[in-house]
């Protein structure tokens, strides 16, 4: 499966902020309710539903609704396409170039 540059920068944006770095982590250990999330981050309601959004809209996090709040757990499809993606964009190329006359 091969993701477009714009599919790239979505995957890869969702881990370039320190504070979605840190609620990945805090899913390691399973699914959290927004609640506990609020707490553990100490951040505001709006805040934290923006970075959700952010990890949600990038496939890496899922998110469930259970009364009034939500629950998020770390999306294992979108876990092993991040890490199928970054394997892909990182491979050398061992062809050699022929565009320098070498």
């Amino acid at each position: 499966m091969e993701l477009s540059n714009k599919q790239i920068t979505v995957i890869f944006k969702a881990l370039c902020d320190e504070n979605r770095v840190q609620i990945f982590r805090l899913l390691q250990n399973g699914e959290k309710c927004a609640c506990h999330l609020l707490e553990d981050m100490n951040l505001s309601q709006p805040t934290l539903s923006h970075h959700m959004k952010v990890l949600c809209d990038s496939g890496l996090v899922i998110g469930r609704k259970e009364g009034k709040w939500m629950h998020y757990s770390i999306s294992q499809e979108g876990a092993k396409i991040a890490m199928d993606c970054l394997k892909e964009i990182t491979a050398v190329n061992k062809n050699e170039c022929n565009c320098c006359n070498k």
